[in-house]
Order: C-alpha cells, then structure tokens, then sequence
C-alpha cells in the first residue's frame, strides 16, 4: 500500500512492504523522499521517523539542488557529452552504413548514423556503445576486487537505473550496476563495484560496512564525494 504525507513542508511518499526495518531514501534530482516501511508500522510512526532524520533529508535535498545538471540531448553536432568523467564534443556523421561511434582526436565523440534518423535512433546507438564499454570494463575489476574482498560473483549486469548506481542480489550473488556510471570518472565506478562487493559481506550500511569499505578502500568518501559532484544526466526521472 501506498500512501502520501506531509512532514515540515516536505512530501514524502510511503510504500509498506513485508520488511523488518525502516529505510529512508533522497532521490534526484529534486531530492523527492521516500519510505519503505514495514507493513505493521502506521502513518505517525513514519511521521516521527522522518523528524528524526530530518537534517540528514535536507542535507541531501540541498546536494540535489546544487548539483549541476545536463539539459536532454538532442544528439546533434557540437554537443558535450561525457565519457568515463571527460567531457567531449560530439560529432554526427550521417551515412548510408552500419552505426557506430568512436573517440576521434582528444575531444571529439563521433557518432555515424544512417542519413534521416531521428535522435531516438541516435540515443539507441550511443546507449549501445555506452552498455558494451561497461561491460568492457566490468571483468578486470572483478578479477581485482572480488579476490581482495574474498568474495564471489555469479554474475555482474547492467541496466539503467532511476534511483541508484548499483545494486546487488545477496542470495544470487548478482550485481547490477547502473548503466551511466560509464559517463563517470573509472574512480567512481570502480568505487560502486566495490560497494556492491562489500555487501555479499555485509548487508547492511551499517559500520560495520563502513569499517570494511575503509580496509579495502580508505579513499571510497572521496571517489563517492565526486560521483555526488558529477553532473546528472538528463533522465525522465521515476520513483
């Protein structure tokens, strides 16, 4: 069941669930609020919840709004687009031959379309070519990370994602990473696999999380402070 309350000003959107705890989520990019609690806990019990947290919520809410943000693209020449935390110009290049894109020079992104499609088609094929370096990326990072942690993956998946940059199936010891961190700086995602890593140890973002992201990875605040930085993507963003 889904329900809506107002908490000092700020909406917060409540979804019961057959969990044991409460989380408390802020997501972009207007810091929206929102509850996963468990189905025996009623409205004011939430309430209180929220009150607790409040400086913590607009803190977040104040990182959302500062955060630069990227106007939709319309995949025509001379656009920025970012690639792996870099910033280059795009270049459309419409052929009659198969697409394809590639890193021309130091700045340039060439995207080569068939001549006539629309910047759906064009979207669909950076998306491609964003979704195969991913995964490019993705075994050497395990091969390196998984041993150190002492942890085992099944599998590893992209997709996009609304309201995360990654996720992680203890159970199935999969994890799905979100397709925009290739636009990233490589620190950051590599920061995000480990995470994801560290909960096939601990499940939860407790301390203990804490203390283990510090042993494998005493730098994670940094890499995490500036994936926060970097700019949003213009997505149509769902809760």
């Amino acid at each position: 069941m889904n329900t809506e309350i107002e908490v000092s000003g700020i909406t917060v959107d409540i979804r019961r669930k057959p969990i044991k705890n409460l989380h408390v989520g802020v997501y972009p990019p207007d810091g929206r609020v929102r509850v996963a609690a468990p189905e025996r806990l009623d409205d004011e019990a939430v309430r209180l919840a929220i009150v607790s947290r409040l400086s913590w919520i607009r803190r977040q809410q104040r990182r959302f709004s500062e955060q630069v943000r990227e106007s939709a693209r319309e995949m025509v020449t001379g656009e920025s687009h970012y690639f792996r935390g870099r910033r280059y110009r795009l270049n459309l290049i419409e052929q009659d031959l198969r697409p394809s894109v590639r890193i021309a020079g130091v700045r340039t992104l060439e995207l080569r379309v068939p001549s006539g499609s629309d910047a759906f088609y064009r979207r669909n094929v950076m998306e491609r070519w964003h979704r195969q370096r991913l995964y490019d990326a993705i075994p050497d990072l395990i091969e390196t990370w998984a041993p150190a942690i002492g942890v085992e993956v099944s599998e590893c998946r992209v997709k996009r994602m609304k309201t995360r940059w990654g996720s992680c199936n203890i159970t199935a010891r999969r994890i799905w990473l979100n397709l925009e961190l290739i636009r990233k700086p490589p620190a950051c995602l590599e920061y995000i696999l480990v995470h994801e890593l560290v909960h096939l140890l601990e499940r939860h973002h407790n301390d203990r999380f804490r203390r283990l992201m510090d042993e494998f990875m005493p730098d994670w605040r940094i890499r995490k402070d500036v994936l926060n930085k970097a700019p949003l993507g213009h997505e149509g963003w769902d809760y």
